[in-house]
């Protein structure tokens, strides 16, 4: 039963779900994209700002948690649709279509994220995921007229819907052996030896997981779906549902002892490495700035896959701090291409060739769209430096040499492929085809920029305040 309390704990989710609700209400009363774009950056706003006060709950309702770990989630999810919310407002101005639609496709989707980050139950787990993706694949085929948007859209629903198959598989071996579905009791269930069928149930649900994080060799989806969506639906994907469903993942491993059995973790590890190398490699001469963006998070979420394999109350933190560090980059490098295309023809201006001499038209966008690729290269002075040194520090804890020279290997071929897109931001070439890129945009676009403009140098410069209130979160979870 639900009591007023957990309802207090439910507040930020309760208060996305309300908002979607709303908008939809208003959708069907009379459209005003202006409007609607205000109701849910309003709604997102006081979401995140109730989250203290969800914190202060002395308990959790049913079938999900709210500790440091589901806390932190929460936070990164909501900065990540707000930010999302206010681009899309000025990428969306010249769409030919209807642009409500995607608010509240958007609300959908962040929802399903607070739930996922939350859930201490694999039904509420099944659900949550289910109620992210779901809208993704509305958002990515948003453009429909155009060919290339429509094939994401395609592909991203049959393959999706591929992973769920092993998901639901999985959990039903794991199930049908342990007779719990909770996590709490699952890792009770499997705390001795786990028999051929768990772990059979434990690999498919990594399967399943894994392709939602584009984990190699899950990921063939990834450059396709990023170059042929829309570029507020390639941000999602990017963000919320890369950080929610690897905070999933971090909480199955720390709670379920069946993954911390060598045969999986040596798995995972193989996994980790095949997707920091291939990842890097297959970006070095993409001539797509969306494609390598999505090669480079391959990369990046091989990186992150050393919290899960050492684990250990370091893991939190370090995981807390990463993935901060890459949302805020790829945000930024996502607003950039936002903030330069345009929606009329349902094409966004994602070929490097747009971007050629970006600096002299632009000095601005340049200057942040070079500051987060130098972030996700993990450069001295940006924010990408310390989620970079915070994940070499945890393999070097835990002893894994292997994975430590494939993320200081990784980084390296990283570094040439982000260099290309600096080097072209400064080129100047008549002739050559250059976005504009401050048509039609508003202060709120610019604002948004600039808070991530900021953050990265905010963080790189001066971490402490932000790694303190990570650490605390990281040693108030339950699950320490």
């Amino acid at each position: 039963m639900l009591t007023l309390i957990d309802l207090v704990g439910l507040l930020p989710l309760l208060i996305v779900a309300s908002t979607a609700v709303l908008v939809m209400l208003g959708v069907a009363w009379r459209r005003h994209h202006g409007g609607t774009a205000a109701v849910t950056v309003s709604g997102l706003a006081l979401a995140l700002a109730s989250l203290p006060l969800a914190s202060a709950a002395p308990s959790s309702p049913p079938l999900m948690i709210f500790d440091g770990l589901a806390l932190m989630g929460s936070a990164l999810v909501l900065v990540s649709g707000l930010f999302i919310a206010a681009m899309s407002h000025g990428y969306l101005a010249g769409y030919r279509g209807p642009r409500e639609e995607f608010y509240l496709l958007l609300l959908c989707a962040v929802t399903g994220a607070l739930g996922l980050v939350a859930s201490n139950h694999l039904a509420t787990l099944f659900i949550s995921l289910e109620l992210l993706s779901m809208p993704l694949y509305g958002m990515v085929a948003y453009s429909f007229r155009t060919e290339r948007s429509l094939e994401a859209g395609i592909k991203y629903l049959i393959l999706s819907a591929a992973a769920t198959a092993f998901l639901l598989f999985g959990m039903a071996l794991i199930y049908a052996r342990t007779g719990h579905l909770e996590l709490t009791a699952l890792a009770a269930g499997v705390a001795g030896s786990p028999d051929p069928w768990i772990l059979g149930g434990a690999a498919l649900l990594l399967v399943g997981l894994g392709f939602k994080l584009s984990i190699i060799p899950f990921h063939q989806w990834t450059p396709d779906v990023y170059q042929g969506g829309l570029a507020p639906a390639t941000t999602v994907l990017a963000t919320v549902s890369k950080l929610a469903v690897f905070l999933v993942l971090l909480r199955l491993v720390l709670v379920a002892p069946v993954f911390g059995s060598g045969w999986l973790l040596g798995l995972i590890s193989l996994l980790a490495l095949l997707s920091m190398f291939g990842g890097n490699l297959l970006a070095l001469f993409q001539p797509d700035l969306k494609r390598l963006l999505g090669y480079s998070s391959i990369a990046h979420m091989g990186y992150l896959l050393v919290a899960v394999i050492v684990g250990g109350p370091l893991a939190l933190e370090t995981t807390g701090v990463y993935l901060f560090t890459y949302i805020v980059a790829t945000m930024g490098a996502f607003g950039v291409i936002m903030h330069v295309s345009g929606t009329g023809s349902g094409e966004d201006a994602s070929g490097l060739h747009h971007y050629r001499g970006l600096f002299w038209h632009s000095p601005w966008l340049a200057a942040l769209l070079t500051l987060s690729m130098l972030s996700l290269a993990g450069i001295p002075l940006t924010a990408g430096f310390f989620g970079k040194f915070y994940i070499i520090a945890l393999g070097v804890e835990g002893s894994r040499w292997w994975l430590v020279g494939g993320i200081v290997i990784g980084s390296v071929i990283g570094l040439f492929y982000y260099l290309r897109v600096i080097v072209t931001l400064y080129l100047r070439e008549p002739g050559m085809q250059q976005a504009v890129a401050d048509a039609g945009r508003g202060r709120v676009e610019k604002l948004a920029l600039l808070i991530v403009a900021v953050s990265i140098l905010l963080l790189g410069i001066y971490p402490v305040p932000f790694i303190d209130w990570v650490a605390g979160l990281a040693w108030a979870a339950r699950l320490l």
